[in-house]
């Protein structure tokens, strides 16, 4: 949450917002230590390093983590204070104070608690909606009477239901609770993963994939708002971009397991992509089932039969937990975890303009790569390596892939420039698509054409950093849950459209398609600059009327206004 409040009072007309989370939150006078001498002392925020080269300054593990934020003032504690039906209130308390090891140590508990598991998710989703690929490699489409355009049309069609299963599934998420519904959908996609063992065409292979999509819609937005629960904004970027890590760990983990399960083609009289479905379905199965007990419904709620009755997190833990989420973003005492979203409130959310520009960098920013990816299975086996080589050589791309996404995920944070940091994906790409427009592919090493496709695929996904700017730019619970859902349809929509960019028309080397992807990675840096733009303007114009305004009239404006999450006048947007 970007606001122009320190310690709960309205910033001087002299001080504009400041640009980095830590200055936003912690970046108080000294007059305002205290609001009186019952109230115990706050601590600083720690400066983080800059650069590769320029260390943080050290600091006190046992010092106080307790950042200021409005619940400091009672002129505005009582304007946030969590509803009294949030699950969290029993845990809130704006007089605790904790310390930086105290802090640390739990992060890394929840680390392990939550974010490891959901990882381990994620991972068996992409097994099961990624092993197309695997498949491809041992004569699928030849077995099932089928051409590269089923292919794409499989693709689109998985696509197109996975789209419009993300918002539904979203509702409903938040009506029974993430810890129920993702469960649940893991169970019911892995049967219809199982059940692609006995494809039989064209039609049984495009029913599957409209079932996988429909099943599986919603699953990312779910997790990004289960772990909102958790995290603090800056530290739910950086595990973003470990989250989609698991995603590549999949990759790398189903091409091993393609290179040995493929290898039973014959058995029983089975082809090798038959058992490559049966078995990492019944994979994901066992995943499915576990997350039932594994996922608890929030930070305060971990006692069960499963994860024990005194739960994972100490009372101590818990009012750590609750009060550094709620300092840094007192949004998220909203709504209760189990409250649905009403059909006021979700036209409310989608008509928020402000978040539009991150809707239009989630449909477009992944199309110049996403049919290298999808194709290069195909592209493999075109160039004459057989069916295990292809299945090894998927795996280099992927490596990549992890260590650039981390990578910028955390220079993200540490620059606070979301936008530049977005942007390099495209500048990583433009060169590899201006190589492919102007050499003749076919007259090229097979090698060379490995190395070139490898190296654009590790481009630096700034996925991670744009799910959780989105997050951000909402600033309420409301907000987030939908507009996770629509960035996330916009992301589908580009992979429906990168999906069709490469025809069988234009086979084997694409040159209308390439042509295709280099007009819209140059169109992408154009897009990122008038976002960066967009969203400077907007801060601009909320200093100059908060400014304007004398501190009487801005605490009336907290005590009475009724704008709501990003439309307040004292939010200020990331970018």
């Amino acid at each position: 949450m970007s606001t122009v409040l320190t310690r709960g009072k309205p910033a001087r007309a002299e001080r504009p917002p400041a640009d980095s989370d830590d200055e936003k939150k912690g970046d108080v006078s000294a007059s305002s230590t205290s609001v009186n001498s019952d109230v115990p002392p706050l601590g600083e925020p720690i400066e983080r390093r800059t650069s590769w080269f320029k260390r943080g300054k050290p600091y006190d593990p046992d010092a106080i983590a307790t950042l200021p934020s409005v619940f400091d003032d009672p002129d505005t504690a009582e304007k946030y204070r969590p509803r009294p039906d949030w699950e969290n209130t029993h845990r809130f308390d704006p007089l605790a104070r904790w310390t930086w090891r105290e802090e640390n140590k739990l992060i890394r508990k929840i680390d392990f608690k939550i974010m490891v598991w959901a990882c381990v998710m994620f991972m068996a989703l992409e097994l099961d909606r990624a092993n197309i690929g695997q498949a491809l490699t041992d004569n699928f489409l030849t077995d099932l009477n089928m051409t590269t355009n089923d292919y794409n049309l499989g693709n689109s069609v998985f696509r197109l239901s996975f789209l419009l299963a993300e918002l539904p599934s979203q509702l409903v998420s938040k009506w029974v609770g993430p810890d129920r519904w993702i469960p649940a959908q893991m169970t019911m996609w892995s049967i219809v993963a199982v059940a692609q063992f006995w494809l039989s065409g064209r039609g049984s292979f495009l029913a599957c994939r409209a079932l996988l999509g429909m099943i599986q819609g919603g699953f990312i937005p779910d997790i990004i708002l289960y772990l909102s629960y958790f995290y603090k904004h800056a530290e739910l970027t950086i595990r973003l971009g470990f989250f989609w890590t698991a995603m590549s760990i999949a990759d790398i983990t189903s091409a091993l397991l393609g290179f040995g399960l493929l290898r039973l083609r014959g058995v029983e009289g089975y082809a090798g992509w038959r058992w490559l479905f049966l078995v990492e379905g019944l994979m994901t199965l066992i995943v499915g089932i576990l997350a039932f007990g594994l996922m608890p419904p929030g930070p305060c709620e971990t006692a069960n039969w499963f994860r024990g009755k005194k739960g994972w997190f100490t009372e101590r833990e818990e009012v750590i937990m609750v009060n550094r989420v709620l300092r840094e973003d007192p949004t998220k005492s909203g709504m209760h975890n189990r409250e649905p979203i009403t059909f006021k409130l979700l036209f409310q959310s989608l008509y928020d303009f402000d978040l539009w520009p991150l809707y239009i960098l989630g449909l477009t920013f992944q199309i110049p790569a996403i049919p290298f990816a999808q194709y290069l299975a195909l592209t493999l086996r075109g160039l004459g390596f057989d069916t295990f080589q292809t299945n090894l050589l998927l795996i280099p791309y992927t490596v990549g892939h992890i260590i650039t996404m981390v990578a910028v995920a955390y220079l993200a944070e540490i620059f606070h420039n979301l936008t530049l940091l977005s942007v390099s994906a495209q500048v990583w790409i433009l060169p590899f698509l201006i190589y492919l427009n102007a050499v003749d592919t076919s007259q090229v090493s097979r090698w060379v054409i490995f190395a070139v496709i490898t190296v654009l695929l590790s481009y630096p996904n700034p996925h991670p950093i744009q799910v959780a700017w989105n997050s951000r730019n909402s600033n309420a619970v409301r907000s987030r849950t939908v507009s996770a859902a629509a960035y996330n349809m916009m992301v589908q929509t580009s992979a429906i459209i990168s999906s069709n960019i490469y025809r069988k028309d234009d086979a084997p080397l694409y040159r209308r398609g390439n042509r295709q992807l280099l007009g819209i990675c140059c169109m992408n840096l154009v897009i990122y600059a008038l976002v960066k733009a967009y969203y400077v303007w907007r801060n601009k114009s909320r200093d100059k009327k908060w400014n304007a305004m004398t501190e009487e009239q801005r605490l009336d404006y907290l005590a009475n206004t009724t704008d709501e999450g990003n439309k307040r006048l004292d939010f200020r947007f990331d970018h």
